[in-house]
């Protein structure tokens, strides 16, 4: 039986999305199988989706993931029959050979013909199947470079799709050893091919269309709610004005409803980035001889697809970072009364218009009296400075570009670089980082997130006759002052609000560079908070909030500093969405000359 080109290219395009679906998750249970090696459930879950994915392998006749899975198969056939035992040399051969099949899946979505040595890593697990007694080892694979110890290796995160296509592929293939048991599960499968058969699977690019038309929907409609408010002023007991009013309510309900399906259409559950860590704690472990448990909480919290994309390098130099450097040895542990079993917990929840994640570990902690001798001998500050810092501030130098306290460079993580691109990259998505710390009891590492970007509440305000936009997420309360309100203090300017003191930013001044004392132009301020951080920023009006879509600066001013994006307001006219992050950064560069 031949396809037409186009439809065996995409029935191999769905063989990939759904092959990769399952490796994915293949990792998560293997590293819950090490904990329950006795799990007989668990041993058949995971049995047969290698099963699946070999006969799905043989009927599009790549001859080198049937081989590697097939030889998997016959180990897992032979653990979940109780002919052998789970142990750690058995799971680091699997996990070999699982690693392996997600490179020969990474040369068939490339298309690149490469063919790997595949004979070490069945070898392996033939010997495995002899009942040889085998040493650790380690497949050097094509592109890799080599190390004393196997690296995690995760692979490409893609939509969650159905395994219809999969299944009707593997009831093509050579059968194995181990069909007539696959038989007996037949109807399990036709159960779950039913279900998923609600959902589709739809181009990342045509849900961006959709997205973007839902913005302009919405940029419409705030133009028809101020059109419509014109006309009531002008002609109250019109009915034309009346029924005018009555359809742009109408229009208003609908828009919400379509902008809230489509940002729904979006939203994917963070366990598309938690699931890959517990196999890369459990290899990292192995690699540095020390007992870390991952405890994983809220993976079913949902996130728009485009911040999910943003925080999974930032979660992987985090974790890296607790494992190497936040966790002590098994003996460490033991001298100081901890058990010996360090614990990382990572987690999310939502909480109002944001998403909150966590990394936890129970280590060492972050000592500021070394962050604070590593920062003064790199230059970065002088020791009265030091002094003089508050412990949030102390913690907050390891964000500065190049600040590292490692004395010895691994390959883990330690190279001077990282916890700076984890801020900004944070920053990026209007997100805000901070670290909680108590040496000797652990380390939490905490973000806030947007639900999502593309469309957004601001509060609208102007200085020196501009308008700009401010993420309503940022924004903790507005205040009308009056000139004296404002003191000045060493030079910088504060004011004090319910026996607290905050920093004063002049807005104008950040735009136009007019530093001049005019006090009596100042008369609102915006209350701004941002991790730990809080100021005040003074504007000269507010002009309220409003829904808006931002668009991007296009390449000419993009990455400028302290500006998001632009938005067209109701009125039609265009506006600047502010940075706030970037914005303190501006301000600290300003005021310091």
């Amino acid at each position: 039986m031949s396809f037409p080109t186009d439809e065996m290219d995409d029935i191999i395009n769905d063989f990939i999305a759904e092959s990769t679906e399952a490796l994915d998750s293949l990792d998560q249970k293997f590293i819950e199988l090490e904990k329950r090696p006795d799990d007989t459930t668990l041993l058949n879950d995971i049995f047969r989706s290698v099963h699946t994915v070999k006969g799905a392998a043989g009927f599009l006749g790549f001859q080198q993931m049937v081989e590697v899975t097939h030889v998997t198969e016959d180990v897992l056939n032979k653990l979940r029959k109780g002919e052998m035992k789970v142990n750690p040399v058995i799971m680091d051969a699997i996990l070999q050979s699982i690693d392996l099949i997600k490179v020969l899946l990474r040369n068939i979505k490339d298309k690149s013909g490469k063919q790997e040595d595949i004979e070490p890593t069945k070898n392996l697990l033939k010997s495995i199947l002899d009942g040889h007694a085998v040493p650790e080892t380690k497949t050097i694979l094509s592109g890799e470079q080599p190390s004393k110890k196997a690296p995690s290796r995760s692979a490409e995160i893609l939509p969650a799709a159905s395994q219809s296509v999969t299944q009707a592929c593997a009831a093509g293939a050579k059968p194995s050893t181990a069909e007539p048991e696959a038989a007996k599960t037949q109807t399990k499968t036709d159960e779950a091919a039913h279900a998923k058969d609600q959902s589709i699977r739809v181009d990342i690019e045509r849900l961006d269309s959709v997205m973007n038309l839902a913005g302009e929907l919405v940029l419409s409609r705030n133009r028809l709610m101020r059109l419509g408010s014109r006309l009531s002023e002008s002609d109250s007991n019109s009915e034309l004005a009346s029924q005018m009013n009555e359809a742009i309510a109408q229009l208003d309900l609908v828009t919400t409803d379509v902008q809230l399906a489509v940002m729904k259409m979006r939203m994917q559950p963070i366990a598309k980035v938690f699931n890959k860590f517990p196999r890369m704690v459990r290899d990292l472990a192995r690699q540095n001889d020390k007992e870390i448990e991952l405890k994983i909480s809220g993976e079913e919290t949902e996130l728009d697809k485009t911040v999910i994309e943003e925080i999974g390098d930032p979660l992987v130099h985090l974790i890296r970072n607790a494992v190497d450097h936040g966790m002590e040895t098994t003996e460490e542990r033991v001298a100081t009364g901890k058990p010996k079993c360090g614990t990382v917990s990572l987690s999310a929840y939502q909480e109002g218009r944001n998403i909150i994640v966590s990394v936890t570990d129970d280590g060492k902690g972050i000592d500021p009296v070394v962050i604070k001798r590593s920062a003064v001998e790199k230059g970065l500050l002088s020791q009265d400075e030091a002094d003089r810092l508050s412990k949030k501030d102390v913690l907050a130098l390891i964000f500065i570009p190049g600040f590292s306290t490692a004395k010895v460079v691994s390959n883990i993580s330690g190279r001077g670089v990282g916890m700076d691109v984890v801020k900004t990259n944070i920053s990026k998505i209007n997100g805000a980082i901070s670290i909680e710390s108590e040496v000797g009891k652990g380390t939490s590492i905490i973000f806030r997130l947007p639900l999502t970007l593309a469309i957004i509440q601001a509060l609208t305000v102007e200085a020196n006759g501009e308008v700009y936009g401010i993420p309503l997420s940022t924004v903790i309360e507005n205040i009308r002052v009056m000139a004296e309100d404002i003191k000045t203090v060493e030079g910088r300017e504060v004011i004090h609000i319910r026996d607290r003191v905050f920093p004063v930013v002049r807005l104008g001044s950040l735009v136009s560079g007019d530093f001049s004392m005019r006090a009596s132009d100042w008369k609102y301020i915006v209350i701004i908070g941002i991790g730990d951080r809080k100021f005040g920023l003074l504007v000269d009006r507010l002009h309220g909030q409003e829904e808006i879509v931002m668009k991007s600066m296009g390449e000419y001013l993009k990455g400028t500093e302290g500006i998001a994006g632009a938005c067209i307001t109701g009125d039609g006219n265009v506006i600047l969405i502010l940075d706030v992050a970037g914005l303190i950064e501006t301000s600290k560069k300003l005021y310091a000359h």
